[in-house]
């Protein structure tokens, strides 16, 4: 009440991850963690150059503003239904961009809801694909899977065992060693 008062209320922003062309990647709603007036955050708002914390709303994550494309307060965007919005005079196409994905730094790509409920943002990593090189060497040989029992027996090249009677290591618990003399 008293930083309202005072003009320096919290300040809700819608926060769009990514712009495409008719598409916005909307991460939902958040508050703006400033010491500055309401008035000079809306000003810095409306001129694109906003710097500072955005704290995410449900979440309690709070997030640097240099991780989103724009910062909206929330009279200025407006949710129409079909996945849709309204903003700056026209309609988008909305992509919900989950929470794993609004730390994320490079390209992200809209699908299809598995719910059928619009689309979801995930992280493009066709880039990535395209520079794993095809001539990576692979591990020689098949792999064969045995029960977890089976012991390397059949195998020529390891080093036959020794005869329980032959045996290298002590035995277990107390042995008399033959030198009481």
């Amino acid at each position: 009440m008293l930083k309202r008062l005072l003009g320096k209320g919290p300040v809700e922003v819608w926060v769009i991850k990514q712009i495409g062309n008719d598409l916005l990647h909307l991460c939902g709603q958040g508050t703006l963690e400033s010491r500055d007036r309401r008035s000079k955050v809306l000003k810095a708002l409306q001129e694109e150059r906003f710097s500072g914390a955005v704290h995410m709303s449900g979440s309690g994550v709070v997030l640097n503003s240099r991780l989103f494309d724009a910062l909206v307060p929330i009279e200025s965007l407006k949710l129409l239904p079909q996945g849709q919005a309204r903003w700056k005079g026209r309609d988008w196409l909305v992509s919900h961009v989950p929470q794993r994905c609004w730390a994320f730094r490079g390209p992200l790509v809209a699908q299809a809801s598995p719910f059928g409920d619009g689309l979801v943002s995930s992280e493009d990593v066709s880039d990535i694909r395209q520079r794993v090189d095809e001539t990576t060497p692979r591990p020689p040989g098949e792999v064969v899977f045995r029960p977890l029992n089976t012991l390397e027996d059949d195998d020529p090249l390891l080093a036959p065992k020794h005869e329980s009677g032959d045996s290298l290591r002590p035995g277990y618990g107390r042995e008399w060693r033959g030198d009481d003399n």
